[in-house]
């Protein structure tokens, strides 16, 4: 077992169900202190945050990940217990391999590697770990990019390490993010007996056409870097569990992931003009959780492409496609942003797992692109 693999199991084995850190952040911080990193322990609310370095002043060079997974599910569906790493088959099973135990696994073999060979680099390479991107995500990186901010430290390139990769390791890097807005919204209407529906109103009935447009709406057509923007009903709730009545309200939850084409409050805007023409009488609450973030080029982009081309002889693809990652905190700081991960066929399914060779080569990534900036 290489060193690589021991870290990824040693974090797979702790629990960490989000916002819950388990143990993971003391145990990177205890690996790399002992040859020469400073760690800082922020714990905001009930998250544990991580932020570690080496070196002095700019540049800054941050890797960036969490330690918090989503819940396993039912237990009898997995192969083996989510918590308990087994290898088999060539693959590192376990709940958070791919998303994203094993990435930070990588980072930190990479950085020890890097520092002592290069224990005189330029500018500050640093990790930066929270417990909280899989759930609410208001306690962890946000918190710790104030705490940077304060202390005037500004980071100048910034490498997340959320599984990107679509069939192997670098053939897919994330050089941006759609933004995400969800509205929810609760139509009113009269409640009363299924018999008797002219003396009641019924919420379903009112509110299916305006979503119906909704879904059928273009919002944009994406441009060079992303794609068009998309609508999803991600639940819908009425009634009373009785089937004689006509409920007094719908509830409906629905996702925008939005491109720099629109801005959320021209999405708002237009969701509200299908609502208010269709005369419903509503109550609509918004959360926005990120804006689109985009880095076109520069020196991170440069050196992860070459890094990847060097290690695997692919040319990797750029995408902005999928869900949301903490760069979204990180880049209106005015950071290069870049993600680079595992596969990511797996990441919250059942029986997650990564290849075990491509650990190997992933770290070697992550080492190639210090090279390439902080020498």
């Amino acid at each position: 077992m290489n060193t690589t693999i021991e870290l990824a199991k040693k974090l797979i084995s702790c629990a960490s169900v989000t916002p819950d850190d388990a143990g993971c952040q003391q145990i990177i911080a205890e690996q790399l202190e002992q040859i020469g990193f400073k760690a800082e322990h922020l714990r905001f609310g009930d998250v544990d945050n991580l932020w570690i370095t080496y070196g002095n002043g700019a540049p800054y060079l941050v890797y960036v990940g969490h330690t918090d997974v989503v819940p396993a599910g039912p237990l009898d569906e997995w192969s083996t217990d989510p918590f308990k790493p087994d290898i088999r088959d060539g693959y590192l099973y376990g709940r958070g391999a791919a998303d994203m135990k094993s990435s930070i696994a990588c980072m930190v073999t990479a950085m020890e590697r890097f520092v002592t060979t290069n224990p005189d680099h330029t500018g500050t390479i640093a990790l930066l770990i929270t417990s909280d991107e899989e759930g609410v995500a208001i306690n962890g990186t946000c918190k710790v990019m104030e705490y940077l901010q304060a202390k005037k430290i500004k980071i100048d390139w910034c490498l997340v390490g959320e599984p990107s990769s679509r069939k192997k390791i670098g053939d897919v890097i994330k050089n941006g993010r759609r933004g995400s807005l969800t509205g929810n919204l609760k139509v009113h209407g009269v409640q009363g007996h299924v018999a008797y529906p002219e003396k009641a109103s019924n919420p379903i009935h009112n509110v299916t056409p305006a979503l119906a447009e909704l879904c059928k709406t273009v919002w944009d057509k994406g441009n060079e870097f992303y794609p068009p923007t998309t609508f999803q009903i991600s639940n819908v709730h009425a009634g009373t569990g009785a089937d004689n009545v006509i409920p007094g309200h719908i509830d409906i939850l629905f996702n925008f992931r939005y491109c720099t084409e629109v801005t959320y409050e021209e999405l708002k805007k237009r969701v509200e003009k299908v609502l208010k023409k269709h005369k419903l009488d509503y109550d609509v609450d918004w959360h926005a959780s990120g804006g689109p973030f985009l880095t076109p080029g520069g020196k991170l982009l440069a050196a992860v492409k070459d890094s990847v081309k060097e290690i695997t002889g692919l040319n990797p693809e750029l995408s902005t496609g999928g869900g949301t990652s903490d760069g979204r905190f990180i880049a209106p700081t005015g950071a290069e942003v870049i993600e680079l991960g595992p596969v990511n066929s797996t990441i919250h399914k059942i029986d997650e797992c990564v290849k075990v060779d491509d650990l190997d080569t992933l770290s070697v990534i992550y080492e190639k692109i210090l090279k390439k900036l902080m020498i």
